[in-house]
């Protein structure tokens, strides 16, 4: 796809944007539990733009930080470049979320889906999350289900360089983790049934082997999967909850 013309590349992105990855798909289904209309809203780890623009859509003004450069340029070209978003609306900042201490701009609410998992100092990271939000303010955190088998199994990233340094969380290690920061936790809502969770492995399994463009027939009958995904399943593959700051 590369060496397409750019107009081309970016009109097959936007076809199946945000991509292959089923469970970012589901996550989708979390922005019910975001406010709407004009607010200020941070995604912590914005990826590729996809939760940010969501955000955007629904009226907010958004900042979106992520430490990979180059996936933060290709979200600002893809996003308010081709798709013209406003950019006093919509912003893509590179910074790592260890940099929120310098931070001065105050939010309303907080995206951080799948990024904890990633920090080994992630009370720090929460800590600063209370302090820039507004009083009433909401953290929308989701992080990978500690007790889900495929998490059990992985081999962590002691280094913190890009993996996960934790198995994820369970209800109670997000209470032990929000609530002595001033967080008061109003919903927890388990996501990511196994019928998604195998769909989604069948298309990395394909893509790894082939390459993504041969997954990419196999996404339209996956995709049902995530139509028919219900929340809290016995052993959800992500855990989501609603921080509020007390």
């Amino acid at each position: 796809m590369t060496m397409l013309p750019q107009n081309i590349r970016h009109f097959l992105r936007r076809i199946i944007y945000p991509g292959l990855d089923l469970h970012s798909r589901n996550r989708a289904w979390l922005r019910r539990y975001w406010k709407s209309g004009p607010r200020d809203v941070l995604d912590a780890g914005s990826g590729n733009g996809y939760f940010s623009w969501l955000a955007y859509q629904s009226g907010a003004k958004v900042v979106a930080l992520n430490f990979d450069e180059r996936q933060v340029e290709k979200a600002r070209d893809f996003l308010v470049g081709y798709r013209k978003a406003d950019p006093s609306r919509l912003s893509f900042e590179t910074a790592n979320l260890y940099e929120l201490v310098k931070e001065t701009r105050r939010f309303d609410e907080i995206i951080c889906f799948e990024v904890l998992e990633h920090l080994h100092q992630d009370a720090m990271v929460v800590r600063e999350f209370h302090r820039l939000l507004r009083p009433g303010g909401v953290l929308h955190l989701c992080c990978p289900y500690s007790l889900h088998p495929r998490h059990q199994i992985e081999v962590l990233d002691r280094d913190e360089k890009g993996g996960h340094v934790r198995a994820g969380y369970t209800e109670a290690d997000y209470r032990a983790l929000l609530e002595p920061a001033g967080f008061r936790i109003e919903r927890v809502v388990g996501i990511g049934p196994r019928p998604l969770y195998l769909a989604d492995q069948m298309l990395r399994a394909i893509g790894v082997r082939f390459g993504d463009a041969f997954a990419l027939p196999f996404l339209a009958p996956a995709l049902a999967s995530v139509w028919l995904a219900r929340p809290n399943p016995p052993v959800p593959f992500s855990l989501y909850v609603t921080a509020v700051k007390s």
